[in-house]
């Protein structure tokens, strides 16, 4: 009796390590994380490194300035006086002689010009020089992630058509860990810099292998596009915890309590990989994929990574710059900047999960199409906001059509691999990631010295007229051609349809020789 009792955990990881549910449960957990910590940071770091370094320099300075007076100055508190009246000594105080000492010293100096300067409105910051310099900083710490993420991603491809995606899942998570921790207790911008750039690294590791393993379980275009659609919730989720946790744990908690809370989540999500994954079996790809560089020639790929590098550039330009102008403009409390994020992460829960369904049936290439447009009309609005109630609005408006973007290009990505080129899909989810980290290298980097040169309102501009430009280039997708004749044209008045190609992989035997072809051709 006890020996089947023992035997029920055993088998229900058997039937967990074959069900693509829960390898999509890992991949959502993977991305929530990831993505909290990404955004977690966007409220935390601008007011700490304000507080720790301006407010800081400024405390030792007035420290400094307030010196004890000379002793000069200091009459002691009681002196003795003889009388010769009745040969008696009387203890007075010495308040006269200090006070017409010091009235004396005052007279001889000159007058000193008032140094302070106008009253600012309650609660706005002070140090506007700090705080514009302050928008470089940022935005270059927050760009690190996607540099790193940026260099690293093609090797990770590569990886995982070598080994499988289950090893370099584990070593995400793995990295991630460590760089949750360190910036947990990281005390100052260097060490903070050191964090986001390891941060890459794992993000680097979890996405591309995620991604590709989920395209590699749903083989079915519909299939694959609501998988794609519940994986981006979790980005979307992890997007929508992590600014308004992140401020307000750092406003009543402390800057670490964060951290450390998402440590122990990455504990668990490692205790998932390790039952369901199994991280130590290498399992690489039966056929040799697309390369890189092949795949980079494709004009379809092209235009699909670009829409969701322009498109995800403008919330990578407002990650490190609203926040700033938020202090500077609306004199907003440390909650508030976590807070604005809010509407937007919302919608972008929501646009994920609904057109991850409805893109395939209205067009994947309309949906983006569109959504690139209402990106950029609202990334126009976001400066005509006055308090953080106006920010609901744009900010709504443009979750919503980054998630149309994502939910549409993400599966794109897979159908074009498997239209035109080998059903390979590491080194293409490589690629996709790689935009992901342009738009997320560029923006911050970019945004940060764009506001300190011409403004916020100008920033906002520019990006914004980018996406509605490059909007018309995604009727590009609407029909892309099958490479050398692998597969039927589709037909001219339909959009991207359901495809299946599960059937056809099972014509050919594995491992592939050289006559192959030549069969496969013989059999149709």
């Amino acid at each position: 009796m006890s020996s089947a009792a023992d035997r029920v955990p055993w088998r229900w990881l058997a039937a967990g390590r074959t069900s693509r549910r829960l390898v999509l449960v890992v991949v959502f957990v993977a991305l929530l994380l990831d993505n909290m910590l990404l955004t977690v940071v966007v409220p935390i770091v601008p007011t700490f490194l304000y507080t720790t370094e301006y407010e800081g320099a400024n405390s030792s300075v007035a420290s400094a300035q307030t010196e004890p007076p000379p002793p000069a100055l200091q009459a002691p508190p009681f002196s003795s006086m003889f009388s010769y009246f009745d040969n008696t000594t009387v203890t007075v105080l010495g308040f006269t002689s200090a006070v017409n000492l010091a009235n004396r010293t005052e007279s001889s100096r000159p007058p000193q010009p008032p140094t302070s300067s106008p009253p600012l409105p309650s609660g706005c910051p002070e140090g506007e020089e700090f705080l514009a310099k302050e928008n470089v900083r940022v935005g270059l710490l927050f760009a690190s992630k996607a540099l790193v993420q940026l260099v690293v991603n093609p090797s990770v491809g590569l990886l995982t058509n070598r080994i499988g995606y289950h090893i370099p899942m584990f070593i995400g998570f793995v990295i991630m860990f460590l760089s949750t921790l360190m910036f947990a207790f990281s005390g100052t911008y260097t060490f903070l810099f050191i964090a986001r750039a390891l941060q890459g690294i794992g993000s680097s590791f979890s996405s591309v292998a995620g991604l590709g393993m989920l395209a590699s379980v749903y083989t079915d275009d519909f299939e694959r596009g609501k998988a794609m659609g519940i994986a981006l919730g979790g980005l979307a989720l992890g997007v929508l915890i992590g600014a308004p946790f992140g401020s307000v744990m750092y406003e009543f908690v402390g800057k670490s309590s964060p951290f450390l809370v998402l440590a122990f989540l990455a504990l668990l999500d490692g205790a998932l990989q390790l039952c369901i994954l199994q991280p130590s079996k290498i399992s690489p790809e039966s056929t040799k994929g697309t390369p890189v560089f092949t795949l980079l020639r494709d004009p379809y790929i092209l235009v699909a990574a670009g829409a969701l590098c322009f498109s995800n550039m403008g919330v990578a330009m407002l990650e490190p710059t609203l926040p700033i102008w938020m202090m500077q403009t609306m004199c907003s409390p440390k909650w508030q900047l976590g807070m604005a994020f809010l509407p937007a992460s919302i919608s972008y829960l929501i646009g994920t999960n609904l057109f991850g369904i409805l893109a395939n049936k209205m067009g994947r290439w309309l949906c983006s199409l569109i959504g690139m447009a209402v990106v950029g009309i609202s990334l126009l609005c976001v400066p005509l906001s006055k308090n953080i109630y106006g920010l609901i609005g744009p900010n709504s408006g443009l979750g919503f059509a980054i998630g149309m973007v994502d939910s549409s290009m993400m599966p794109i990505m897979g159908y074009l691999v498997d239209l035109r080129h080998t059903s390979v899909y590491g080194n293409v989810y490589a690629i996709a990631d790689v935009a992901f980290c342009m738009g997320f290298a560029i923006g911050p980097s970019t945004g940060g010295a764009i506001v300190r040169a011409i403004g916020f309102p100008w920033l906002m501009i520019i990006i914004g007229v980018i996406n509605i430009a490059y909007a018309p280039l995604c009727w590009y997708l609407r029909n892309p051609p099958a490479k050398e004749e692998k597969i039927a044209i589709l037909n001219q008045e339909c959009p991207i349809q359901t495809q299946s190609y599960s059937t056809q992989k099972t014509l050919r035997d594995f491992p592939l020789t050289d006559d192959s072809d030549v069969e496969a051709e013989n059999v149709e």
